[in-house]
């Protein structure tokens, strides 16, 4: 079993001139009451990537490490600057299962082998204040690494490191980094140890360490050639296609990204791969004379799949949290009837109960196969002629295309009387609002403000069309539950006066339609 740690941290370097690293008095930062020896831990940590360092390459570092009180297997991702996840698992022999699926997006079917060992003597002291409490725990580590795949060659240094506490305040390593300044200290120009390692055994290699000058050099950009992900374009976009293909490659970085989230069940995460997966099909429906959809239909239809399997629950959240939240806004006079109970019943009884369901979807074949589909997309795209046109003009007719259609939808919803037929056609009309806004969010780096503001608009238009079908989802939802409340012989009476004002609701978004659409009109497409 996992558990997952909050890592806020600082690591600091010596000047280059190579004189001997030692921990200053800390005594003196504001707030610190003590400074407590805890000794030295020798710590013995192997770090495993595939062979063309595919979880280096997104800062992600795993290992199995023996000694101190953290003994185990550690996963490191990052969450910003100086911020990581750490996940860990007990000690084994071999990679923990809990482990290898969070980095699966990146290893996908590579194998995980050792690359570096760290050898490190921590000196280890702790800061804590008037009561005792711990807030930082800073330690003095003489490391020793040898590259045991991928490199030859050793490495040693020395580093200062600064864990903030559980729970603590960041300012708090402001204070502790302005002594460490005035002790001549400087934030380490590595992101973490493993990175100075491969770096230091990377370019002893690469100066002929191995006896064959510049080999290892190129197997590592062959090995690069190989990876399941492509770095961003190192140019600014400026062909039409260029355009396309920075925000096609957000996506497939962000679907990438966020699957060890997913599997970890972080708040909001199912929500935004689902976007993110959204974002692309819909950007390969848009820019049609872009790239070639003969090649990109049958990407955008795995992408709808996943969607949709992302979405098995999350609808069923989303319904059931607006039923409670209804239900919370009614008067007891108005309840009727067991019927946050019977709100439970059904709700347990429509939940697919998918997360495991998701999870075998992430590890499934059909997932990886997407995935990498996805990255030959960016790596080799299937460009067309439009492609090497000028942004202002191809970007900006497919974004007009867009617009036009969702034009033509809010206008036969308005032509329509109330009822199913209109609702379905404001349900068509936000699914264009949608595509349209992604479309522009594709423009704006290269049309600027004219495209920055039809995407608010199209999400205005969104949230107004995306309340009205959220209004008659629910109502659907409220069919069903009384239906069985009835057949049970409960009262249906609190359903229908939830009925009752999800209808007011929907007749609101309707009202607000016409007055709602004038003004984008007004404001006109790129």
């Amino acid at each position: 079993m996992a558990d997952t740690k909050r890592e806020i941290e600082r690591k600091y370097e010596g000047p280059p001139a190579g004189e001997d690293v030692r921990l200053p008095d800390l005594s003196g930062v504001s707030g610190v009451s003590g400074v407590l020896d805890k000794g030295v831990a020798e710590l013995d940590a192997t770090y495993y990537d595939t062979p063309d360092q595919r979880l280096a390459a997104a800062s992600l570092t795993l290992r199995r490490r023996t000694g101190g009180a953290d003994a185990g297997w550690h996963l490191k991702l990052p969450v910003s600057e100086g911020v990581r996840d750490e996940i860990r698992a007990p000690l084994s022999d071999t990679v923990p299962r809990s482990l290898t699926g969070l980095v699966r997006s990146r290893v996908r079917d590579a194998e995980l082998v050792p690359v570096v060992r760290l050898l490190s003597a921590r000196d280890i002291r702790h800061l804590v204040d008037a009561s005792g409490a711990l807030l930082a725990e800073v330690s003095l580590d003489r490391v020793r690494a040898e590259r045991l795949s991928g490199g030859e060659g050793t490495a040693e240094w020395t580093e200062i490191e600064v864990e903030l506490a559980d729970d603590g305040d960041p300012a708090f390593l402001d204070k502790v980094e302005k002594k460490l300044r005035k002790a001549g200290l400087s934030r380490s120009s590595s992101p973490s140890k493993l990175a100075r390692a491969l770096g230091e055994t990377d370019q002893k290699a690469q100066k002929g360490q191995t006896g064959e000058p510049g080999k290892h050099k190129k197997s590592a950009a062959a090995a690069a050639d190989a990876a399941p992900t492509t770095a961003p374009a190192a140019h600014a976009p400026v062909t039409a296609g260029d355009h396309v293909l920075a925000y096609l490659r957000a996506q497939r970085d962000a679907i990438v990204e966020l699957d060890p989230a997913v599997r970890r069940d972080v708040y909001d995460s199912v929500h935004s791969m689902r976007v993110a997966t959204r974002r692309m099909r819909s950007a390969f429906r848009s820019y049609g004379r872009v790239l070639d959809r003969t090649v990109t239909d049958p990407i955008g239809d795995e992408l709808k799949w996943l969607a949709g399997e992302l979405g098995l629950d999350r609808d069923q959240e989303v319904l059931t949290e607006r039923l409670t939240a209804a239900l919370d806004n009614l008067p007891r006079t108005l309840l009727s009837g067991p019927v946050r109970t019977r709100l439970r019943t059904w709700s347990h009884a429509r939940g697919s109960g998918s997360r495991r369901h998701l999870i075998a979807v992430l590890d499934g074949k059909r997932y990886l196969a997407l995935l990498t589909a996805l990255d030959a997309t960016v790596s080799d795209p299937p460009l067309l002629k439009a492609a090497s046109g000028d942004p202002a003009k191809v970007i900006a007719k497919a974004v007009r295309k867009d617009f036009k259609k969702v034009s033509d939808l809010v206008g036969e919803a308005l032509d329509r009387p109330p009822g199913a037929d209109r609702d379905l056609a404001m349900h068509e009309a936000r699914k264009k609002a949608k595509r349209t806004r992604y479309s522009a969010e594709t423009a704006t780096p290269a049309l600027g403000r004219p495209a920055a503001d039809l995407v608010k608009s199209m999400k205005s238009l969104q949230t107004l069309l995306g309340d009205h079908q959220d209004s008659v989802m629910t109502r659907e939802a409220l069919r069903d539950l009384a239906g069985q409340a009835h057949a049970a012989g409960e009262s249906a009476f609190t359903y229908g006066v939830l009925y009752g004002r999800e209808e007011q609701r929907a007749a609101a978004a309707e009202a607000a339609l016409p007055g709602a659409w004038e003004a984008i009109e007004g404001q006109g497409a790129v």
